[in-house]
């Protein structure tokens, strides 16, 4: 269904943009680049879960940052509320159920091109197993003098508060 504010033409190569399924629904996509068009507020939810002394976070199986870690998050699709977004990501990225206990925090802008806002959430596991999937290829625990390169400002943000701690 197209919308007033769809692109017709690629921002990245100019080819024209045809409609595709991608990732769960019917997107803006460029046939020429492989470009797909999100159509959201680049407003990112993720989690902030503890679990005896140890954090949990993902590696990122493509870009930006490919390789590095960050908290699972992603972003709010359009119609989502971003509680519902956060649990959403955690499952989508780590196999595991959670549940969300309160705001952990808000943050923003990092860059063009990335989330505007990170609203991070601190929750706590309810069920699933621990298993890497959707964009990233890898998903454990850390300890806090343990992290692993970090791939994004908020992900050290709210890292480096829950050392400080």
């Amino acid at each position: 269904m197209s919308h007033p504010l769809d692109l017709n033409y690629c921002p990245h190569c100019g080819h024209a943009l045809v409609d595709k399924e991608a990732f769960g629904r019917v997107r803006r996509f460029c046939p020429a680049c492989n470009h797909v068009i999100f159509r959201d507020h680049k407003v990112a939810a993720g989690v902030f879960v503890e679990q005896e002394g140890k954090v949990l976070l993902v590696r990122r199986r493509r870009g930006p940052r490919q390789g590095a870690w960050s908290l699972p998050a992603g972003f709010v699709e359009f119609d989502e509320q971003p509680a519902a977004a956060a649990v959403r990501e955690c499952y989508e990225e780590t196999g595991l159920e959670v549940e969300i206990s309160g705001l952990h925090a808000v943050i923003g802008p990092e860059s063009v091109g990335m989330a505007s806002i990170v609203i991070v959430y601190r929750a706590r596991v309810v069920g699933g197993e621990l298993a890497p999937g959707d964009d990233v290829d890898r998903a454990s625990f850390f300890d806090p003098d343990e992290l692993p390169p970090l791939a994004f400002r908020a992900t050290r943000i709210v890292l480096d508060k829950w050392r400080d701690a």
